[in-house]
């Protein structure tokens, strides 16, 4: 059942965590409008969790933009079996989406910018491509202003098209695809997704899980891939989703501008993070 404990649980100070550093960041936090759960994990294990009600251990709750880092996921399971490579041109996949006449930079599209949010799009298509029936065809028919991996533009609908890409190649939604590969050795039970009016799972939103599952998936990639002393995540994908694959901002002030990876943002002092809306 979702919820279900996982990670072994420790006190923060056999892991060299200071408890009352936790304690003032529990009591910096509750100035934060509706925060519904904390979980820190220090190698490995659980050394403070809690839940606001009605929030709690076994609720699912929607991911939002968090769900793009397992999209990516998903993306790093399809290139490790042959399926496709980041390298691949969009419209060697999908032409069958895409306008009569396609313009020469939608033509250049590859994989990879859609991973790094730097399909080419001046501004967010998302709005106008989430009010037609078909996201793809529509995401494919908006202008490509800029050179495909030049420009980076934050971009859920482009994350829609890889999961859009997982589903034609797979044969699976990506719920199902991440099934046996992922959330299976992560104990990950009842997560769901939503989908679009064309039944491909939203990619770029939509996810619902529990809070043991972020914390999970977080763990997973730290380690590498490895769970349990067995690889899960291909050879290389998590030291290549969680590097700084295109440029953002450059401000060095800020964890916005570090730099964008494969669906994961990078932060400074060479942190990595998931993030979806309302935090």
């Amino acid at each position: 059942m979702p919820g279900r404990r996982r990670l072994p649980r420790s006190t923060p100070e056999e892991q060299g965590v200071d408890p009352q550093a936790l304690l003032n960041l529990v009591d910096a936090l509750e100035a934060w409008p509706e925060l519904h759960s904390l979980m820190v994990v220090r190698h490995g294990s659980v050394v403070a969790e809690g839940w606001a009600a009605p929030f709690a251990p076994d609720r699912l709750h929607e991911l939002f933009s968090l769900s793009k880092s397992f999209t990516s996921t998903a993306v790093g399971f399809a290139v490790a079996e042959g399926l496709l490579t980041v390298d691949d041109l969009v419209l060697d996949h999908l032409a069958d989406e895409a306008p009569d006449e396609p313009d020469e930079n939608l033509r250049r599209m590859r994989v990879r910018d859609l991973l790094t949010m730097t399909t080419g799009h001046d501004t967010d298509p998302t709005e106008r491509v989430r009010a037609t029936d078909d996201w793809v065809a529509a995401f494919l028919a908006e202008p490509v202003e800029h050179e495909p991996g030049t420009f980076f533009v934050y971009n859920t609908a482009g994350t829609h098209v890889l999961s859009a890409l997982v589903q034609k190649l797979t044969g699976q939604r990506l719920l199902d695809y991440l099934g046996p590969r992922l959330f299976e050795p992560l104990g990950i039970e009842g997560a769901t997704w939503q989908q679009s009016p064309a039944g491909i799972d939203a990619g770029g939103t939509g996810m619902s899980g529990t809070t043991e599952d972020i914390a999970a998936l977080g763990l997973l990639y730290l380690q590498d891939g490895v769970w349990d002393g067995r690889r899960v995540l291909p050879e290389g994908w998590a030291a290549q989703a969680t590097a700084k694959q295109v440029p953002n901002d450059g401000n060095p002030d800020i964890d916005w501008a570090q730099g964008y990876g494969f669906q994961f943002w990078r932060g400074r002092h060479g942190s990595f993070r998931g993030d979806g809306a309302f935090g």
